[in-house]
């Protein structure tokens, strides 16, 4: 509409200028020329002088409200990007306002009918609950808020915990211990208690370890700029032949010494050589600090859909397309059965299928008919699933069995992995007191328990759908 308008101007202003003349044309033409023009004018219809007005009013109101900007693809891809960020965080919300409902800690049933939410953790610093992603950061924060409580501690946490290659942990506690050991040995040598922080070893085998530096320091070493020795000398030549005014200047110009930055060690009692020994062993002793698995121990009532689970992706160790590979690759399988296959083939065919998961959800079908559940690492012994389920129960104390599919009996003084057990991804166990104990208490005149599941978990127990 714009456009139309300028256009309408130019056209306007250009008819207005009159008729266009050549260099070499006689100027008495000019009147004749211009009547013509005129006529020619009338005949094309000109626009009223109210038409004109209308048309200048309407221009100056378009100048003055710029269009609206007409929305691109991108615009509406991002807009659309938003709205699902936004519904995402407040799905999330939701989630997490479900799940500390009645001050339970333990996530409740995902609404897509998962058997578990998902696989969670519990920081052994602070005692959070966290998700897979979220624990690493967690626990590097808290370990180092610990610098104000303990340095010694912190950074020992620090060497063990934030690096990966363990070797290389092993190399820089050993070296850190050799400078302790010497020191020890030679509380009076200066030069044992000076480390060059440009010294080739010290960089390649301490320094670039996490939490060294911050562990020499808790021990007392401080950061000092000092003369690097050898610097600053004047060596000649025995044939060199200066004379006195030369080899003042030369002198002059060597004399200035280098300095660099050193760890030096300003105390060296006997009381703070003990301390640095306990403090090194503390260090030897160290180990990562890692979030633990949390079982979310739950009690569900008697029900036919024991049997029935569905995992989220954490358990598995393959991605979304190389599930879909796999079950694209089921009918392979059905011919592989039909082949003869050796014991070997099978056991490596089944080594291989174990490691698709990281995580199990178990299920133990109890005396009364209740279910308890709980989540492990797929390569978790038998003595973890024996000891979950003796803490789980008010008569832990008592010896019982567990039951796998296929009348597989478990024996808790196996120290086999559960995947080894085939009780990946999930399984359904029985449990069952040890017949000759239950037989000696019997006889005694001792009675059961009422109940078989500690109060904590039967105040919480819900029904599967």
């Amino acid at each position: 509409m714009k456009k139309f308008f300028d256009d309408f101007k130019k056209d306007i202003k250009f008819k207005s200028a009159g008729p266009g003349k050549k260099l070499t044309e006689d100027g008495s033409k000019k009147h004749e020329v211009v009547q013509s023009s005129s006529s020619s004018k009338n005949h094309h219809h000109a626009p009223s002088e109210g038409a004109q007005r209308a048309g200048a009013a309407a221009l100056a109101r378009i100048e003055q409200h710029p269009r609206p900007k007409v929305q691109t693809s991108q615009d509406a891809i991002r807009n659309q990007v938003k709205r699902e960020l936004e519904a995402e965080a407040a799905a999330l919300a939701e989630k997490d306002k479900a799940a500390t409902a009645e001050g339970s800690k333990v996530p409740v049933r995902d609404p897509a009918g998962l058997s578990v939410s998902g696989v969670y953790f519990t920081c052994p610093l602070t005692g959070a609950t966290l998700t897979k992603s979220e624990r690493e950061a967690h626990i590097k924060e808290a370990i180092l808020m610990r610098f104000e409580e303990d340095e010694i501690e912190a950074s020992v946490m620090m060497v063990h915990t934030f690096n990966k290659d363990r070797e290389k942990v092993k190399t820089a506690v050993d070296i850190i211990s050799k400078y302790v050991e010497n020191i020890c040995k030679n509380p009076t040598e200066e030069k044992y208690r000076k480390i060059k922080l440009s010294n080739k070893v010290f960089q390649e085998k301490v320094y670039c370890v996490e939490g060294s530096r911050e562990f020499l320091q808790a021990l007392g070493f401080t950061s000092l700029m000092l003369p690097v020795e050898g610097q600053g000398k004047l060596i000649l030549n025995k044939t060199t032949t200066l004379s006195h005014h030369q080899f003042i200047i030369v002198y002059l110009g060597l004399s200035s010494e280098e300095e660099e930055e050193f760890l030096v060690l300003l105390e060296h009692n006997p009381d703070a050589l003990e301390l640095m020994k306990e403090r090194r062993d503390r260090l030897q002793r160290g180990e990562p600090v890692r979030a633990q698995l949390d079982r979310q121990p739950q009690a569900f009532k008697p029900s036919s859909n024991a049997q029935r689970f569905e995992l989220p992706q954490e358990f598995y160790n393959l991605s979304a397309e190389e599930l879909k590979k796999e079950q694209l690759q089921k009918s392979d399988l059905v011919e592989k059965n039909a082949m003869l296959r050796t014991k070997a083939m099978r056991e490596k065919e089944e080594q291989r299928e174990r490691r698709k998961y990281n995580y199990t959800l178990l299920r133990i079908r109890l005396p009364d008919g209740n279910l308890l559940q709980g989540t492990f690492y797929a390569w978790d012994r038998l003595p973890v699933l024996f000891g979950f389920v003796r803490e789980s129960l008010v008569d832990g104390w008592q010896p019982f069995e567990l039951i796998a599919p296929g009348s597989q009996k478990l024996q808790e003084s196996e120290d086999v992995a559960l995947a080894e057990c085939n009780l990946v991804p999930a399984a359904l166990l029985t449990f069952a007191w040890d017949a000759a104990v239950q037989a000696d208490i019997a006889a005694a005149g001792g009675g059961k328990s009422p109940t078989l599941l500690k109060p904590e978990l039967l105040e919480k127990i819900r029904t599967l759908s």
